[in-house]
């Protein structure tokens, strides 16, 4: 694409901006992100915590950047001479026109296949289980015996022996001499984890050796010693390298320290913190003891103040006794008391709802005299409104108007006619006199 354009414009005149523009594109998409190796030199930290230096070998150089955002996630510092292999884009800077790397990673150099076979054997252990947390088993409390694996000239076998002393000197050390570092090494450690497990006669084995390189490590990063550890009826505790420094050994042992001293005090309590805590209870032991031996005396002396003479006893029953029948004699006493009270009241009240025949008859005389009364001036009142509805009622009478020589005029559905213009001639009606009625049909109609 950006060929054909520059053939179509072949005789078009670039700027220098638009000729390092169309450089740049070529760069970034003709090569996509490589690793490169070589040696730093001219190291730069800039004040914003970007990296430049160059990338050199024996024929050439090309200049690298490091943005801050990049280089942050790095645990060690780059230094001028050291060899590495960056993971980088081939880019142009277009102000300058200077060929430049964009680095996104940076390890190293000889590391990266360690680190790939380091991975590939991670993860292919933890696909089989190998690093299964619910087969791990806990540490004893108070070993009889531990065994360690290391070589008998590592600086770290001196450090942990002396922690063990420190912390337990009564507690048996067996080593089991291996070397930790170079050809062959994994084999010998895988030997002698199994030898352990023949013999028997440790209660936790310590994987033992100091910081180093990861190629000084890398014994403990073979298949064979993860699959020994793995294959163990011992408890293994692995403390290789720093606290920085993983290993295979660290995932698959039953407990990782970060250090073989750390692994040290990890495999086996303090002798100080131990007799401290056994003061501690034998303290509670022998006042818990002392608090049992007052409360039994006590006891003691209570049971023996409840012990008296049987004839004591017999004398105090038999006033006991006398107790309860003067407590009995008293409740008859009271309960035959209160019930002639009871009773004495009852009768009170029978007397006062007694009825009084003489007086009641009296009363209901005069209340039927007066109910009679009552009667006769009621049914007065009501013949009196009885005779006003009927004088009432004759005067809204039909009958009575008729009598006068009115007469009543109805259709032949007996609507009451009160107008003859609203009537066709011929018109059927009925007449309604005082005493008869006649039907008739209208001939002539007219207003008054």
């Amino acid at each position: 694409m950006i060929f054909k354009l520059i053939e179509d414009e072949k005789n078009h005149v670039f700027s220098v901006q638009e000729l390092n523009m169309v450089a740049k594109q070529i760069l970034e998409n003709g090569l996509p992100l490589l690793w490169v190796r070589g040696e730093i030199s001219n190291f730069v930290c800039a004040t914003s915590k970007h990296w430049y230096f160059s990338l050199k070998d024996e024929q050439a150089q090309v200049r690298c950047v490091m943005f801050r955002h990049k280089n942050q996630y790095l645990d060690w510092q780059p230094q001028n001479g050291m060899q590495v292999e960056v993971l980088a884009l081939a880019t142009l800077y277009e102000a300058r026109g200077e060929f430049q790397l964009t680095l996104g990673q940076m390890r190293p150099a000889g590391l990266g296949a360690l680190y790939d076979a380091f991975e590939r054997l991670k993860r292919k252990l933890e696909a089989e289980g190998l690093f299964d947390t619910a087969r791990k088993r806990p540490l004893p409390f108070f070993p009889a015996q531990i065994g360690i694996i290391t070589s008998p000239q590592a600086a770290a076998l001196h450090d942990v022996l002396i922690t063990l002393a420190k912390r337990m000197p009564s507690i048996s050390v067996v080593l089991y001499p291996t070397p930790v570092q170079g050809e062959g090494a994994a084999q010998k450690i895988a030997q002698a984890i199994r030898l352990a497990n023949e013999r028997a006669e440790c209660d936790v084995l310590m994987l033992c050796r100091g910081g180093g390189s990861i190629e000084d490590l890398w014994a403990f990063n073979e298949e064979i010693v993860a699959r020994a550890i793995f294959a163990s009826h011992i408890l293994i505790v692995s403390g290789v390298g720093h606290e920085t420094d993983i290993t295979i050994a660290d995932f698959v042992a039953d407990q990782r320290a970060a250090t073989p001293t750390a692994a040290a005090q990890l495999v086996v309590p303090e002798r100080q913190a131990l007799l401290q805590r056994v003061r501690h209870w034998a303290q509670r032991l022998a006042h818990g003891q002392q608090r049992y031996f007052e409360r039994v005396m006590q006891q003691i002396d209570y049971l023996q103040r409840r012990l008296v003479h049987p004839a004591q006893r017999v004398q105090q029953q038999i006033q006991h006794l006398d107790h309860l029948q003067r407590r009995l004699q008293t409740a008859l006493t009271y309960m035959l008391q209160h019930q002639q009270w009871r009773w004495y009241l009852l009768q009170q009240r029978l007397r006062a709802a007694r009825p009084k025949i003489e007086q009641l008859g009296t009363r209901q005389t005069i209340l039927a005299h007066h109910l009679l009364e009552v009667m006769q001036r009621t049914l007065k009142h009501y013949d009196m409104r009885l005779g006003n509805i009927y004088q009432h009622l004759d005067h809204l009478d039909p009958q009575q108007v008729l009598a006068r020589g009115y007469s009543m005029v109805r259709d032949a559905d007996g609507a009451i006619i009160l107008d003859s213009t609203v009537l066709p001639v011929g018109t059927r009606l009925d007449i309604t006199f005082a005493h008869s009625w006649a039907r008739v049909e209208l001939k002539d109609k007219g207003e008054s």
